[in-house]
């Protein structure tokens, strides 16, 4: 075997070990055959999850909260969740009965592009679950009351939505953007007035103490990844801390972690299937 030969198949090694552990934010685009069991355990819990925000929403009045799903292990990096969208109560669907919308953004299937959506918990949950379970943090009241009318406005959503997708985007350059980013990104824009930027947007984070995740990725990875696909990126990191294998990223993990400390949100809470809980939700996928 050449030299040339070993070399490309140490990087493809490296990008498919890659793929396979890291897949923090966007959508998950392998062939995937969902069995009726999947099927159903997917719709049993959104059905569960939007019977406890139901729950939520009559006990504490929350109407706006971050949601997260995990759609990879990722138990590798300390993290639990991989992909956050912001839910809401819109009371004017399905004829007034009212009912959750999760708005996020997605990966184009490994490519350097990104959309925004608008669905509802089943087409949220059904994209290919590792654990079926959500994780939730409620926005404090005022935060809610601030935002939520914001939620609705399709254009005002993609105001902060950059296309250019890195799943690993360095939180304070604005090269990229990955899922996680956007949505809290577009947080700022809809809790302060002032932010009319991508620019103005990280300043408000950093005032309010957001701190991204640091996962420790070394170099023989980074080099597989950046060559085998077309979603990830490193070139807007900090040289001196990507060179140690140091990305800084944001991870649902990690916003929860701050929606709590900054006193944006209340604690994370996670919801799972509650027995006897299997009524399926109207699957009902806008796209923004």
């Amino acid at each position: 075997m050449n030299a040339t030969t070993l070399l490309r198949r140490v990087l493809g090694f490296a990008a498919a070990t890659f793929i396979a552990c890291t897949a923090l934010a966007g959508q998950n685009c392998e062939p995937r055959r969902p069995t009726l069991d999947t099927m159903r355990r997917d719709l049993a819990l959104a059905a569960s999850v939007a019977t406890q925000l139901d729950d939520l929403a009559q006990r504490d009045g929350s109407r706006v909260l971050l949601i997260a799903r995990a759609g990879q292990d990722l138990s590798k990096y300390g993290l639990r969740y991989s992909h956050l969208g912001i839910a809401y109560r819109d009371e004017a669907a399905l004829a007034g009965r009212g009912a959750w919308r999760v708005v996020h953004k997605l990966n184009e299937c490994g490519s350097s592009r990104s959309t925004l959506h608008r669905q509802g918990l089943a087409e949220f949950f059904g994209d290919g679950l590792y654990l079926h379970e959500a994780g939730v943090v409620a926005l404090k009241p005022a935060l809610a009351t601030r935002v939520i009318d914001g939620l609705k406005d399709d254009a005002l959503l993609a105001t902060l939505h950059e296309p250019h997708y890195n799943m690993l985007a360095y939180p304070w350059a604005g090269t990229y953007q990955q899922s996680n980013q956007w949505a809290i990104e577009t947080l700022a824009l809809l809790a302060d007035p002032a932010v009319v930027s991508r620019s103005t947007a990280r300043d408000w984070l950093r005032r309010q103490d957001y701190r991204p995740s640091t996962l420790h990725i070394d170099a023989v990875t980074r080099l597989g990844a950046r060559v085998g696909t077309a979603h990830i990126a490193f070139d807007d990191h900090p040289f001196g801390r990507r060179m140690a294998g140091q990305i800084d990223t944001v991870t649902v993990d990690s916003v929860f972690a701050w929606m709590e400390r900054a006193g944006l949100g209340n604690a994370p809470l996670r919801l799972r299937t509650l027995p006897g809980n299997s009524r399926p939700p109207r699957r009902e996928p806008v796209l923004l």
